[in-house]
């Protein structure tokens, strides 16, 4: 990406529209990053250097528990930026979790410095950037609330379904919906047996058919 040839703050309105003061050392210190499909971003104990902001592609950021299992904490998008980089660079820590480029990515990087300066003298920057921190937080405590208080069974429904949004074959491994619901690889496999005895779903190499959404739309309910 030419930062000299895509006018990215279009990507980012809250930004479109700031004071020439404030515009400038946004555009002076922006550094364009292209990242091919499966490109590392960040792992724990790394220095955060850089603001990011995605403007094409997708960021999976997730960590690893104890045994080594995969939990998603959440996606980062176009026009979207990371709350443990904010973090990171607030707190002058170095990261804690995984971010991994799902698809190529095209992304904007504001040095430390940059970011700083205009956390201090730019009060739009800072609505943007604690606004989109406050969004972002929500989602992860959605993440919290399930694999803390619902089921393997809801929660592994909710996803499929979630998934299949647009049709009723899902491309997924089992190892992939773990990592997705935060479980481990035997028990969702465990999970989508069952499915598959009650008549809810098919499974294959790599794929899942829903063939009945209404019971899993029901075991999708959290218990009230």
């Amino acid at each position: 990406m030419d930062l000299s040839d895509l006018d990215w703050l279009q990507r980012f309105p809250p930004l479109a529209d700031l004071a020439p003061s404030e515009s400038a050392p946004l555009i002076g210190g922006a550094v364009a990053m292209q990242l091919p499909a499966g490109a590392t971003v960040f792992a724990p104990e790394q220095p955060c250097g850089y603001f990011i902001m995605v403007c094409e592609g997708q960021v999976r950021v997730y960590q690893l528990d104890a045994d080594g299992n995969e939990i998603v904490l959440y996606r980062l998008g176009p026009g979207s930026m990371c709350i443990l980089t904010t973090l990171a660079l607030l707190a002058d820590t170095a990261y804690s979790a995984f971010a991994v480029t799902e698809t190529p990515v095209h992304a904007i990087g504001l040095p430390a410095a940059t970011f700083h300066d205009l956390i201090g003298r730019s009060a739009r920057f800072r609505s943007f950037v604690f606004n989109a921190q406050a969004a972002r937080m929500a989602d992860l405590m959605r993440v919290i609330q399930q694999v803390a208080f619902e089921s393997i069974e809801s929660r592994l429904a909710a996803r499929l379904l979630a998934l299949a949004a647009n049709g009723r074959d899902v491309s997924i491994t089992h190892q992939q919906l773990a990592a997705e619901i935060g479980s481990a690889r035997e028990v969702v496999s465990r999970q989508l047996k069952c499915f598959e005895k009650r008549g809810w779903v098919s499974l294959g190499r790599g794929r899942v058919e829903l063939r009945n959404a209404a019971p899993l739309r029901a075991a999708a309910q959290p218990a009230r």
